[in-house]
């Protein structure tokens, strides 16, 4: 019996897959637990049409994430911060400071997961940030710290 998998199930099929399994499991185990539909010909239908639609989506939202990166990519933020002698700044300059930082100053809504710093800022001046919007794409970020 021909099956469409709804599920990930282990040793047999991934998600979207069309397989052939037997009757009796497809009946007893994977309907029951709503892990396969049969393939007929309106669900194989109605799984390419739900396919197509992830695809749109996922292309709006890499589209969305390289306009992003574009503005980011010439967006300086101004973060103020105490500091001391030298340069040196009272505790440090974190993701979370340069996500409200941006979405305060550039009206720009950006997870600060997704903000990369090795280590938090601890100097005054400006410092390149890695943004990674997307798994395909990366920016730069320029952040310039300055003295209160």
């Amino acid at each position: 019996m021909k099956v469409i998998f709804l599920q990930d199930v282990k040793g047999q099929g991934k998600k979207g897959e069309v397989k052939e399994v037997s009757a009796g499991y497809a009946q007893n185990f994977l309907f029951k637990k709503n892990l396969a539909v049969e393939a007929t010909a309106e669900n194989i239908n109605r799984q390419k049409q739900k396919e197509a639609g992830e695809e749109r989506k996922a292309a709006q939202i890499l589209q969305e994430a390289k306009e992003l990166a574009v503005i980011l990519k010439e967006t300086t933020i101004v973060l103020k911060t105490k500091a001391g002698d030298g340069g040196r700044v009272f505790g440090a300059i974190s993701t979370k400071q340069i996500a409200d930082g941006l979405k305060d100053q550039k009206k720009l809504n950006v997870d600060k997961r997704k903000i990369l710093l090795d280590e938090p800022i601890k100097a005054l001046g400006t410092t390149v940030v890695t943004v990674k919007l997307h798994p395909e794409v990366s920016t730069e970020l320029r952040v310039q710290v300055v003295a209160e």
